[in-house]
């Protein structure tokens, strides 16, 4: 290195101090970056940490590597105002306290499974019951419970985090150890990108998504939330939320999205207890290509759009918020104040020969992409 290409780097480094100083930065400076801050302990001995990812257009997310839990989602309106969007607590005490999969990553089964039960090659396995009678999102303790190794990166035109958990053979009774890396990436066309890859040492059944609670407008209920799902067919449950194994035409009922409506329309119209949406559907679109959900909240003019290489996705309308839930800033969380579309197989694949498979075996990669993409 010359000492002229020295001093000329020197007083480069200088100047961008001074103007960073006296707030004289080019509107223009790219603010793509990401750092790591500490979010508390388990135990009072295990480190978690917090990561802020922010791109050059005005999105801002925090994500833990505790459940990879997304706790903060910042996303301009249409008048260039900053909300944050996701439902969540202002601490690591609150998911360790009572959470309804805030923000996390489910697994190692996304969804219900009836009874907790699955039979592999002849060999019946049983796991942990945690809703109902049945199993729901691997259990007591699933990966939205575990604390992942995360590693940051960053390019020119993207930041992320890179997640592993080695979840360890009949872990909440699932056989196998399973390697699990799931990638959060944000980019500068404002799309959220989730990469999950996963391998085995022996056949289990895996089914990983990400469960955030979105609200557009930023609080208050998500009834005026125009939804529209490009899904010709549903699959039906039984009382306690299990697919009785129909794929139902959503033609005439109040499954039909395939015209963007508002959450709230036929609400009351779904059955259930409580009334609301907590259904999978079949998605009609085939890889990212293609937008497969978009929601738009009018007041803000923030858009959301969903593409993914899943078959499904769990519509979730916020049912169970029962006004029980202090979040982030003081904010009670009521019926309705988020919904979750969760990318995914279907519920209870294990025991529905006619389902999409869901079990991954040894030698095979269990492989998938979903991307959130914002507007205004």
């Amino acid at each position: 290195m010359t000492k002229n290409f020295l001093f000329i780097t020197l007083a480069s480094a200088v100047l961008i101090m001074l103007f960073s100083a006296t707030g004289c930065s080019d509107k223009n400076t790219p603010t793509m970056n990401i750092t790591k801050e500490s979010f508390g302990t388990i135990n009072g001995s295990v480190p978690v940490s917090l990561f802020t990812l922010t791109n050059d257009k005005g999105i801002t997310m925090k994500v833990t590597n505790y459940g990879g839990i997304i706790t903060s989602l910042i996303v301009p309106d249409k008048n260039g105002k900053p909300g944050d969007i996701v439902l969540g607590y202002d601490s690591l005490s609150g998911y360790l306290a009572k959470t309804p999969y805030f923000g996390a990553i489910v697994g190692r089964y996304g969804n219900r499974i009836a009874k907790g039960a699955f039979k592999i090659d002849g060999n019946e396995f049983h796991l942990p019951i945690n809703d109902g009678p049945n199993h729901l999102h691997g259990g007591i303790q699933g990966f939205d419970k575990v604390v992942w190794e995360a590693q940051e990166f960053k390019n020119d035109s993207a930041v992320g985090l890179i997640m592993h958990y080695l979840s360890m053979n009949m872990e909440m009774g699932y056989p196998g150890n399973l390697d699990v890396t799931v990638t959060y990436t944000l980019n500068n066309n404002n799309e959220l990108r989730f990469d999950y890859l996963a391998t085995t040492d022996r056949p289990t059944p895996v089914n990983l998504t990400q469960h955030s609670y979105f609200n557009l407008a930023g609080t208050g209920d998500i009834k005026k939330h125009e939804l529209l799902i490009k899904a010709s067919k549903y699959t039906v449950v039984d009382s306690t939320l299990i697919p009785t194994g129909e794929l139902r035409d959503v033609t005439g009922t109040p499954f039909d999205f395939r015209t963007a409506k508002t959450i709230g329309k036929d609400l009351q119209a779904t059955g259930g207890k409580p009334t609301g949406y907590d259904h999978n559907f079949v998605l009609d679109t085939k890889g990212l290509d293609e937008v497969a959900i978009k929601v738009t909240e009018p007041e803000s003019g923030r858009v959301m759009e969903v593409y993914t290489q899943e078959p499904g996705v769990q519509f979730y309308s916020g049912n169970f918020l029962d006004g029980t839930i202090t979040g982030k800033a003081g904010q009670v969380y009521n019926q309705y104040y988020g919904f979750c579309l969760e990318t995914q197989h279907f519920p209870d694949s294990p025991n529905q020969p006619a389902f999409p498979n869901t079990i991954l075996s040894p030698g095979e990669k269990y492989q998938t992409t979903t991307i959130y993409k914002f507007s205004k």
